[in-house]
Formats: structure tokens, C-alpha cells, sequence
């Protein structure tokens, strides 16, 4: 989104160091579109924190959800940060998770063990997020902690790459937030071999990363706003990765499919043509289109399988694959239904 919140554009500017060692998050508002005031606001939280903490301001993130345009409560912050600081312990993320939320229902927490070396080592991540959730991410936060030492170019692409098959992947209403943040932070305590970009453990760790964003991704794409059935797009057979993405997250984005998986529709003509208008070439006598394991599409041409795919859309987990028949590359992509209760909560909640 080319309108950054505060907390964005001072992160931005934080990045290029490299370095990281707190992140101070509110909820509620996302100081966005606030002006200068909201720039200097943000710049503020940060220094109060970096006081409480007894670290330098340039080691503290700053990140904020919410409603856009409204000025932070800089009172109540400011009042609440010594208490927060005196509560801070590693026992404390799953607060954390639940005090970040918004329309969320529930809070989100991922965590893997990995061996690197020898060591057993744990990267964690905590994610909120539940509407205005459209590639890329979402109005989505998510903080990842690792103690495993990584060279920061490589945690950096690392966090990339878990990132764009993750939240990059994921809709519930194609809108697209303000606040945007997917954030790691290592801090070495492991004490292993620093691994870089080639190191032999480079790809597990980028792999368990992975693991961690996409079970968060599915998370928030499970509590969206008014959802009630969870649906991931497979696309096979594509010339290219980027084609199979762009096909599956056409098909999870279109709003025709997505109240079709509500009202237990088996249209597969609605998914057909959803991958029809990806921008891909694809020639449509090739396509085979699954509802789970009930084949709906034979190259082109329905099956009129339709009273069998009916029954399957009753079920809450539902996966659509598609086989382009053009190549041996896929991709993936997560989405839920649309129902009468999404309108219900945006038409009452200032977002």
C-alpha cells in the first residue's frame, strides 16, 4: 500500500541497520494518515519504551492497528509502559498474541524446534489479523523470535522467502491495509556457528520459517472476518511458479467462488473462469479442477459430479486443486468464504 502508517515509515527507515532488540505494539489505532503529529507520536513511543527498557531508541520498532486516521492516545501509553516493562518474561507471548488483537477471534501463536549443530534451537511468531486481509499480507502483524545466530542477510531473505508463500498467499476481502508488518528478530543465543546464506542449515531454517508463516497465514485466514469455511487454492501443472501463483490467488480472490464455497454451490464455472482472467496463458481443453478428491473438470468439461461436490462443501476444510496441464510447477493459496455476517461486523466497526 502506498499510504504507510507512521509505525511503517519509521520502520522503514530503522531496517537498513540491521538491528533490533524490542518491538512496542498498540491496538486500536492504527496512526495512519495522522500527519506529522502521528509521525512524531511514533517516534515518541519509541523513546518512552527505549527508556523503560534502558536501551538505545534506535534498537526499538514501533507497530499499530487499528483505525486509520484517529490520533494515538498518547497518555494512556505513555501511563502504560512502565507496568508493561515490569511485566516482560518469555512466558508472556501468548498475552502478547491475545493484547495485539482487533475483529480477531482468537489469538495466534506458531513455534517449531530445529536443529542447528547440535543445538536445538526455537523459532516463535505470534500473528493478528482477521479482515482487510489481501496479498500482499494483510492488516496483519506478525513477530517472529528465534534464538538460533543468523547472518542478517540472511535472515532477511529467509523471512522473504517464508513470507511470499505465506502471507503473500492468503485473502479474505481483498482489501489491503495501512499497517502491513511481518518482522523477525535473532538474537544469537544459541550460540551457534552464525549460518549464512550458504550454509548447509541455511534452507532447513528457511523451511521451518516457512512453517511457521504459513501455519499463521492459515490462522488468520480461518478467523476471518465472518468465515466460516477455510479453503486452500493448489494449482499444478503451471509453466511457472509465478503462473501457478497468480492462478491460485485469482480463484482465491474472487468473490464469486468465495460466496459459491458459502452457499455450498459446487459452481466450478465460477473457478474456470476465475483462472481464466489471472492474466496466464492457459488453455482451458487441459484444465482438471478438483473440489477435495471429487474431480469436477475434466480437461475442460465438467464431470456433472455436482450433488457429490455439494455434500463435500458442507465440510469446514475445502481444497480446490487445479491442474493447468502446461508444466510441472505449483503454488498454493489460502482464502475463506464470504458470508452475511462479514457485512454485518464492517458495517458496524470503523476500520
Amino acid at each position: 500500500n502506498r499510504i504507510k502508517a507512521a509505525p511503517v515509515r519509521l520502520a522503514m527507515k530503522r531496517i537498513p541497520s540491521k538491528k533490533g532488540q524490542a518491538i512496542i505494539v498498540n491496538s486500536g489505532n492504527a496512526n495512519a494518515c495522522t500527519g506529522e503529529q502521528g509521525y512524531r507520536d511514533a517516534k515518541q513511543m519509541v523513546a518512552w519504551t527505549a527508556r523503560e527498557i534502558g536501551i538505545p531508541a534506535e534498537l526499538v520498532y514501533v507497530s499499530s492497528t487499528g483505525v486509520i486516521g484517529r490520533p494515538l492516545p498518547m497518555d494512556k501509553i505513555k501511563d502504560a509502559l512502565p507496568e508493561l516493562v515490569k511485566k516482560l518474561s518469555p512466558s508472556s507471548l501468548t498475552q502478547v498474541a491475545s493484547a495485539i488483537m482487533t475483529t480477531d477471534t482468537f489469538a495466534k501463536i506458531s513455534s517449531r524446534k530445529i536443529n542447528i549443530g547440535g543445538r536445538t534451537g526455537t523459532i516463535a511468531g505470534i500473528a493478528k489479523g482477521a479482515g482487510m486481509i489481501c496479498p500482499n499480507m494483510a492488516t496483519m502483524l506478525c513477530f517472529i523470535l528465534t534464538d538460533i545466530a543468523i547472518a542478517p542477510d540472511a535472515l532477511d531473505a529467509a523471512l522473504r522467502e517464508a513470507v511470499r508463500k505465506s502471507f503473500n498467499r492468503i485473502t479474505v476481502d481483498n482489501d489491503m491495509s495501512t499497517n502491513d508488518t511481518a518482522m523477525i528478530l535473532a538474537n544469537g543465543r544459541l550460540q551457534n556457528t552464525p549460518i549464512t546464506k550458504k550454509s548447509p542449515s541455511y534452507a532447513k531454517f528457511t523451511e521451518v520459517l516457512s512453517d511457521v508463516t504459513y501455519e499463521l497465514a492459515g490462522m488468520i485466514v480461518r478467523d476471518g472476518e465472518g468465515a466460516t469455511k477455510f479453503v486452500e487454492i493448489i494449482v499444478n501443472g503451471a509453466r511457472s511458479e509465478p503462473d501457478a501463483e497468480k492462478v491460485a490467488t485469482s480463484v482465491a480472490k474472487s468473490m464469486l467462488v468465495k460466496t459459491a464455497i458459502y452457499g455450498q454451490d459446487p459452481n466450478w464455472g465460477r473457478i474456470i473462469a476465475a483462472a481464466g482472467y489471472s492474466g496466464v496463458k492457459i488453455d482451458e481443453k487441459k484444465i482438471d479442477i478438483y473440489i477435495n478428491r471429487i474431480k469436477m473438470v475434466n480437461r475442460g468439461t465438467g464431470t456433472g459430479k455436482e450433488d457429490s461436490a455439494r455434500k463435500i462443501l458442507a465440510n469446514k476444510n475445502i481444497i480446490i486443486t487445479i491442474n493447468l496441464g502446461a508444466g510441472t510447477k505449483s503454488a498454493r493459496a489460502l482464502t475463506c468464504d464470504l458470508t452475511e455476517k462479514y457485512i454485518g461486523i464492517n458495517a458496524h466497526y470503523t476500520t
